[in-house]
């Protein structure tokens, strides 16, 4: 007789063994007919799932995470029905779930086409209408391998025979497809009403470049139609403002083979790299911190006492002169230790805060690479904070805030928190954890803003929290961190001098706000549409002329707003002015001046903001205030 405790903390007796859909019947119809799985003690069970013993039980529905999971996991499974359906002799390989969505990777004798696509698409919703019943079944090892190879799917027997022999293999069928799975599903086909197929590329089995490239069918699920269709407005968003077309569109920078991973940027996208390098330089000398700088070649030796050589050599790009090896360095805390180092430091000079615009590089897959985001040689925003564990409290407190200005400038207002918790691997004593992660959250609970916990995930040196913003169409970027570090400063042999004379390790603070300039710079571009606002534009201005007699005004206008400290070209060019105001609308420059013989006369400029707007003609000086007026105010409308 189970006792079953439900999520309100209400118990349901039952006279005998009951499954997890026969207890959402219980609590309601609609309940039921919503169930997608069940969370029996914690763990994600099918809602066939028979209960025989007390146990607290939750109805998973589409309006929990695990349930939308589940759903896109379904998904798959249906993809893979439908493809087998209409074209038997493919093979199937896995289909997990990612983010927002699915794939399924298959082997077929041709590449898959659009049209192939549609058809797969169609068949999965015939399939759907069937409502089918997903049940699921256990097979010994052997016997599996042998069922699968009998099918022909030579890829599930082979990694179904990766499995210890003694080790029982779960099945789950839908009509007369069944595949290998943990589970768990939902109960019927019926279920899966919102997806789409999104695209196909090449995948080589188990990741291997020697083995068959297989075709991986991308998809995506959700719940609601609203949510998918929302989910697919973004994304047609996100190819309009991708970085790497705007990037060439406004002529900001390039890559190119001949340094795959590595920017070459152009006067516009270099000036876009200064205003937000100045505006962090600022954000350095107003906050107590000291720019240094360190070199970019350093000897292994030091990479050996940090771990990297061990840990992080494939990453590291290395070379050798006279006979020692070194590394470009991938980062640069081991250099701010060795400055530290410089000098008998005491107490009364912590906490010391160093940042650097340090170039990095990291030899990262070619197949890896993305533009901005995901590149080799990168500049990072990053400091460290030498300070005693008293005060790493007050520094997060501090740190917070000002990661929260800065995002506000970049005009970004959604910050995301997390506080990643000590690994399983780690090192230094539970005390000096505990002491870390209590002063983290407790660091953010004084922010006043709500945090996430992420288990585990923190580095082996010590916990961190991670700041992640929200862009304009609702994508979230993880820029910002903050992590305590007990443990590299102790190897590079620093030290400090305490009010009782003695030799104490500091503790060392990374910290990052922007992360990658060059990621975050793809960033800006995306949020923004290339459309910055007006402090951060390559060029604020433009200074046009409609006929020739004018050009010597139009550049008088366009000196006079460079000497006022603003970004400003001139455009004498012998074109019509609608075409001169078409291109500088497609390059999104914030303001055009239009001068014709009626401005020359009255000693005016007719201002057009971007977007269209007429804002008529004014007086060159009241122009200038307004650029001020906005440019002090940030303003990112």
């Amino acid at each position: 007789m189970p006792n079953i405790k439900l999520p309100d903390g209400s118990v349901k007796a039952f006279p005998g063994p009951v499954t997890v859909a026969e207890v959402a019947q219980s609590i309601g119809a609609g309940l039921a007919r919503a169930a997608l799985a069940g969370r029996v003690d914690g763990r994600l069970v099918d809602t066939s799932t028979v209960i025989d013993a007390d146990a607290e039980v939750a109805i998973v529905t589409d309006r929990d995470p695990d349930g939308l999971a589940i759903l896109r996991h379904s998904t798959a499974h249906l993809l893979a029905h439908a493809v087998k359906e209409l074209f038997p002799s493919a093979q199937v390989t896995i289909g997990p779930v990612i983010e927002n969505g699915f794939y399924y990777d298959f082997s077929f004798e041709r590449p898959f086409t659009p049209e192939d696509l549609a058809a797969i698409e169609k068949r999965m919703a015939e399939i759907s209408r069937r409502d089918l019943k997903v049940e699921r079944s256990v097979m010994a090892r052997d016997a599996a391998v042998k069922f699968f190879r009998d099918q022909g799917e030579h890829y599930k027997a082979e990694i179904i025979a990766a499995i210890p022999a003694d080790e029982s293999i779960s099945l789950y069928g839908q009509g007369n497809f069944v595949d290998l799975c943990r589970g768990p599903h939902v109960p019927s086909t019926g279920k899966l009403k919102v997806f789409k197929l999104m695209k196909v590329a090449g995948a080589y089995w188990r990741g291997d470049s020697n083995n068959e490239m297989l075709q991986r069918i991308y998809g995506t699920a959700w719940a609601k139609k609203e949510e998918q269709d929302a989910y697919l407005h973004m994304l047609e968003e996100a190819e309009k403002r991708d970085h790497r077309r705007l990037g060439t569109q406004l002529d900001l920078f390039h890559i190119e083979d001949e340094a795959p991973g590595m920017v070459f940027w152009h006067p516009k996208g270099w000036t876009l790299w200064q205003q937000v390098e100045q505006y962090m330089r600022r954000i350095y000398r107003d906050n107590g911190y000291l720019e240094v700088r360190g070199p970019m070649l350093l000897h292994r030796r030091l990479w050996e006492l940090t771990g990297h050589w061990e840990n992080y050599r494939e990453s590291m790009f290395t070379t050798e002169s006279e006979k020692r090896d070194y590394a470009v360095k991938p980062m640069n805390c081991p250099g701010h230790i060795l400055i530290f180092n410089k000098g008998v430091k005491s107490y009364r000079d912590l906490p010391l805060r160093y940042g650097e615009f340090g170039s990095c590089h990291r030899n990262e897959p070619s197949g890896a690479l993305h533009g901005l985001m995901r590149i080799r040689g990168f500049t990072q925003d990053d400091g460290h904070i030498f300070c005693t564990e008293d005060q790493i409290l007050p520094e997060c407190v501090e740190y917070t805030a000002l990661l929260q200005r800065v995002y506000a400038d970049f005009g970004f207002q959604e910050i995301i928190y997390k506080v990643a918790t000590r690994p399983e691997k780690r090192i230094g004593e539970d005390a000096a954890w505990d002491k870390a992660e209590a002063a983290l959250m407790e660091s953010l609970r004084r922010s006043g803003v709500a945090f996430e916990v992420s288990p585990g995930e923190g580095a082996f040196y010590g916990p961190k929290i991670e700041y992640s913003l929200k862009d304009a169409i609702g994508r979230v970027w993880q820029c910002g961190t903050i992590q305590v570090d007990f443990f590299m400063p102790g190897r590079l042999g620093a030290e400090y001098v305490t009010a009782d004379n003695s030799r104490r390790t500091p503790v060392m603070l990374h910290r990052a706000t922007v992360g990658s300039m060059e990621r975050f710079i793809g960033i800006l571009i995306e949020h923004y549409g290339g459309a910055f606002p007006l402090w951060l534009a390559p060029e604020q201005v433009v200074a046009m002329s409609i006929t020739e007699r004018q050009a010597g005004y139009a550049t008088a206008v366009a000196a006079s707003l460079r000497a006022a400290g603003w970004r400003a070209v001139e455009d004498l060019r012998n074109e019509k002015i609608s075409y001169k105001i078409r291109e500088h609308s497609l390059q999104k420059v914030p303001y055009q001046l239009v001068v014709g013989d009626k401005e020359v006369q009255a000693g005016t400029v007719a201002v057009r903001a971007r977007g269209g707007g007429d804002l008529g003609s004014m007086r060159l000086e009241d122009f200038i205030a307004r650029l001020r007026s906005e440019a002090d105010a940030r303003s990112t409308a």
